[in-house]
């Protein structure tokens, strides 16, 4: 088969179309799926840099999410089934024609969405539910803020949000993006190059939850942005991994921080893939399928040029989420 794989560490260059070794069949409890497409996601772009190896035992070919066809069930599969149209969650190897994975990280396509749209889903859609339902009980009445409201992350959150009755605010680095998030139902909208948005949150007695991808650069300001008995989900640490946190002002505010990661989580039991795929296809998906929640594509392209692809996920001009067609190599 073939694969988009890494001649080296470094720039977008360095991703290469090429042919790799086939697949072993599904074991059981596995599934084989032929790939019609797979997500970028910011974690492919550290990968290739070098600073995100994948855990022990998955692919180092990029790639965390894809969607497509069940090509074959191993033992003890009674769903999916060969013929079915279906997304996943990986630990890695979404780029490339097949891929093999736990049945029970795999989910339908939701009815009334097309297979390229439906490889935007699995990561963005396991990372919001995980953080802001699961873990900081999200709901109607709350203020959410969500740093990178433009991201693929930031588009979804806002939706979920929203559908819970949820208000929320979001930073990003411009006004086009902005408006974007206004669209999908972010009520306060920050500027991140020209406003303070602990001054802005602090106007509404602060942020109930807040959504981070920066980590240590924005730790001691999420913290003062908090309101009483407020939540921090830190979930990326482009800003940093080391930083100063103020425990007396966390303290004074009844504040909690708790930091998650979802490549690296078990694939079953407890805080583990299968359940949050479970809560997903249970609670979620029934949203999808209506039309209230939808996956925001800035652009697809042909696995064969993955290189813009990246370019494209760390432009300032996309909103949302960047997929690579697999089908069109």
């Amino acid at each position: 088969m073939y694969a988009a794989t890494l001649d080296g560490f470094g720039g977008p260059e360095v991703i290469r179309w090429a042919e790799v070794p086939d697949l072993p069949p599904p074991g059981p409890g596995e599934v084989a799926i032929d790939v019609v497409a797979a997500g970028v996601n910011r974690a492919d772009l550290l990968q290739r840099q070098g600073f995100y190896p994948p855990p022990p035992g998955a692919s180092d070919i990029l790639g965390l999410e894809v969607s497509g066809v069940v090509a074959e069930a191993g033992a003890g599969v009674r769903d999916p089934r060969p013929g079915d149209r279906v997304c996943a969650l990986l630990s890695g190897g979404g780029y490339a024609q097949r891929v093999v994975v736990a049945a029970s990280q795999v989910l339908p396509v939701p009815e009334g969405l097309d297979l390229a749209a439906a490889a935007a889903l699995p990561e963005v859609a396991a990372t919001v539910w995980s953080n802001l339902v699961m873990r900081a009980g999200l709901h109607a009445g709350q203020l959410l803020l969500v740093h990178g409201g433009g991201s693929g992350i930031g588009t979804h959150a806002i939706q979920v949000a929203v559908n819970r009755g949820a208000r929320v605010a979001v930073t990003a680095g411009s006004q086009y993006k902005l408006d974007r998030c206004a669209e999908l139902g972010a009520s306060i909208g920050i500027n991140y190059r020209e406003q303070d948005f602990v001054e802005v949150l602090g106007e509404s007695g602060g942020a109930d939850i807040i959504l981070d991808n920066m980590g240590a650069k924005y730790l001691p300001r999420n913290v003062s942005a908090l309101a009483e008995d407020g939540q921090l989900c830190v979930i990326g640490m482009q800003g940093g991994v080391t930083g100063e946190l103020n425990l007396a002002e966390l303290l004074g505010k009844r504040g909690t921080i708790h930091a998650t990661n979802l490549r690296k989580r078990p694939a079953t039991g407890k805080s583990s893939k299968a359940e949050i795929i479970a809560e997903l296809r249970r609670h979620l998906w029934p949203l999808i399928a209506e039309g209230a929640v939808v996956p925001v594509v800035h652009a697809e392209v042909p696995v064969t040029e993955a290189a813009h692809a990246h370019e494209l996920l760390d432009s300032a001009e996309t909103v949302g989420k960047v997929v690579l067609r697999i089908d069109e190599a």
